[in-house]
């Protein structure tokens, strides 16, 4: 039986807390993968007194951050008052339904490599205007397929499940291949993108070059991946949301007015004490306000 053909595209680039980035998501022609809506991959970058990622308070409607970072040190703060500290290995997840606010900082005592990739999943209508939340792992489980090794961030892969939340059937693990060939199984009711981190890999024979993204539609079984030497990719999909979203600075929703409300309550000081964003965050940098929308300008 024929699998699905594939789908690659390139990276492309882009800034954000003064470091260059690479863009897998969204896609021109593809706008979610699952529920998967964003993926900006950054470094390897050495932390220095004059470069460090340092992103003072902004605020999210819609979706659920998921910070995972390769190499370094990140600080996460929140308006609920969540402090956390992420490591390699460990994982960070931000609800924002309704409303939140967030800084996210190098510390002020790390001056080395940092490598990671910050993601968003769109939440569904059942779920975007509820209440938001933040919840720390710090041991996800993993799975062996040979020389390929899975950590699970979101939902399940075999018999490895991720603890953390999932509002729609999903799947995000970080895929690290030994040189050689493996076959990961994958639920065929999803549709997958292999987004590679670091090295040259091979999909379905297929060559994927480092900060390229591979689209798999619904119908696949398991996806073929090789390498000639080491290569570490991100795994990432679910069942189509069946939604169309509408995302613009950080929000991820359904109209312009949508946007266009929540930007105006940011910028009138709500998150400094107020009901949709919450209380003031604690961050060294300044609040970051809401650009003009473009639709309005």
């Amino acid at each position: 039986m024929t699998e699905p053909d594939i789908e690659i595209s390139t990276s492309r680039v882009a800034e954000v807390g003064g470091l260059a980035l690479r863009r897998s998501l969204p896609l021109r022609a593809r706008r979610t993968i699952g529920a998967w809506c964003f993926a900006d991959h950054y470094g390897p970058v050495t932390m220095t007194d004059d470069r460090s990622m340092d992103i003072g308070p902004h605020p999210h409607i819609g979706l659920h951050t998921v910070t995972w970072l390769f190499e370094g040190e990140m600080l996460h703060t929140d308006s609920l008052g969540s402090e956390q500290l992420i490591r390699p290995g460990q994982l960070n997840q931000m609800t924002a339904g309704q409303g939140i606010a967030h800084a996210e900082e190098t510390p002020m005592t790390y001056r080395d490599v940092t490598h990671g990739l910050q993601l968003w999943v769109a939440q569904p209508e059942t779920t975007r205007h509820a209440e938001p939340a933040f919840e720390h792992h710090a041991e996800l489980p993993e799975v062996g397929f040979g020389p390929a090794t899975a950590r699970v961030l979101v939902g399940s892969i075999g018999e490895a499940r991720s603890p953390a939340r999932a509002d729609t059937p999903l799947i995000g693990a970080e895929v690290r291949l030994r040189s050689g060939a493996a076959e990961i199984p994958v639920d065929a009711s999803h549709e997958h993108a292999v987004l590679v981190a670091a090295g040259e890999l091979r999909v379905d024979g297929r060559p994927v070059p480092t900060d390229s993204i591979a689209y798999l539609p619904v119908g696949r079984h398991s996806i073929g991946v090789a390498a000639d030497d080491e290569a570490t990719f991100l795994l990432l999909g679910g069942r189509p949301l069946g939604e169309t979203i509408t995302m613009w600075w950080n929000f991820v929703a359904r109209t312009h007015d949508e946007i266009v409300q929540a930007a105006a309550e940011w910028n009138a000081g709500d998150g400094d004490g107020s009901a949709r964003f919450g209380r003031p965050v604690d961050s060294h940098f300044a609040r970051i306000p809401a650009p003009a929308t473009p639709w309005t300008t």
